[in-house]
């Protein structure tokens, strides 16, 4: 099942997404939005699944399906917290300024909480107001989870996972050294992060959701040339089990919340840092990690943050070749 939010109001209009994304039912009269539906999701959940097999089958009204008209699934979200599964994109940017990373981060997640009361929509631009910021792409797999008990097992905490999605969680890289040494964390270097049009039940991805990982190729491109290709289930150091489990750890996580699995990374095939699409690598989910393989190759960094006018791409494919989640296209604005 494919779950959208037109854009309608604060917290948008809940429509059930053909699998195609070509059509979309209302679902309103079952639930007015998305975080409805999770409040009450074993309730709501077979009446929308109902709703998506009539769709499927052109036995109800349906309209098109227009992403530029979708919100972010959940405009306003109880909780955004946002992990570091894949621990070599940690590492390089370490490596880079010549520090170890510590081998704690290998068994134990980073992870922080962001601002989650103005997420937007995949086609809804990026807004900033000075370049000199270092305005930076980070592309992602994100799950949102039903109500997760406290001191929950990696085990259990994948029986909460609700809907699976993408993000850009766009990051202002040059206030990023600032806000961290003062010892408490992102704020104004996290501004607002924008969501996949459509977000799917696990059970709908079938074989593509395993282990709590997405079994997919994360295409990210800038400017309309390929950018990143990182296969999201390489290289993932904590899956979405461990990540939940970790939020749950000292406190119950409630209905609604959104949980990231930080920027998507792969080694090379030789076990290096990576290469550029172009050059025949994987490429990158960031310009925070091309620039950081420029300083340990060749000692400086070269590649620009995003300016205005910048137009950055992220989506994943099937088998067939078609949109899972719709596409998270947005471009750099003066704010």
């Amino acid at each position: 099942m494919k779950l959208a939010s037109l854009k309608h109001g604060r917290d948008g209009k809940l429509v059930v997404v053909s699998n195609d994304l070509a059509f979309y039912a209302d679902a309103s009269h079952i639930a007015p939005t998305m975080q409805s539906a999770l409040d009450d999701w074993d309730t709501i959940a077979p009446q929308l699944e109902v709703l998506a097999r009539d769709l499927e089958h052109d036995a109800i009204p349906k309209e098109r399906f227009h992403e530029r008209e979708a919100a972010a699934p959940l405009p306003r979200a109880y909780q955004w917290a946002d992990g570091s599964a894949y621990v070599n994109h940690v590492e390089l940017v370490r490596k880079a300024r010549g520090a170890e990373i510590p081998a704690s981060f290998w068994e134990d997640p980073l992870m922080y909480q962001g601002g989650s009361d103005d997420m937007i929509g995949a086609r809804d631009t990026i807004k900033l107001a000075d370049e000199a910021w270092g305005c930076d792409l980070e592309a992602e797999i994100v799950v949102v989870t039903g109500d997760v008990p406290q001191g929950v097992t990696r085990e259990e905490a994948l029986k909460h996972v609700r809907l699976v999605g993408l993000v850009n969680d766009v990051s202002l890289r040059n206030l990023i050294p600032g806000e961290l040494a003062k010892g408490f964390g992102f704020v104004q270097s996290k501004p607002a992060s924008a969501f996949s049009p459509v977000f799917v039940t696990p059970d709908a991805l079938g074989d593509l959701w395993q282990d709590g990982k997405l079994h997919r190729v994360l295409h990210v491109d800038l400017n309309g040339e390929p950018f990143g290709r990182a296969v999201a289930s390489d290289d993932c150091t904590f899956d979405f089990g461990v990540l939940i489990a970790h939020l749950a750890k000292t406190r119950n996580i409630g209905a609604g919340s959104i949980i990231g699995s930080g920027t998507v990374s792969n080694r090379d095939s030789d076990g290096g840092p990576g290469k550029p699409v172009k050059d025949g690598g994987l490429g990158y989910s960031c310009l925070a990690e091309v620039r950081m393989v420029e300083k340990i190759l060749e000692g400086e960094m070269k590649t620009s943050f995003l300016s205005y006018g910048d137009t950055v791409r992220i989506e994943v494919k099937d088998d067939d070749g078609h949109s899972i989640f719709g596409i998270i296209k947005q471009t750099v604005e003066q704010a």
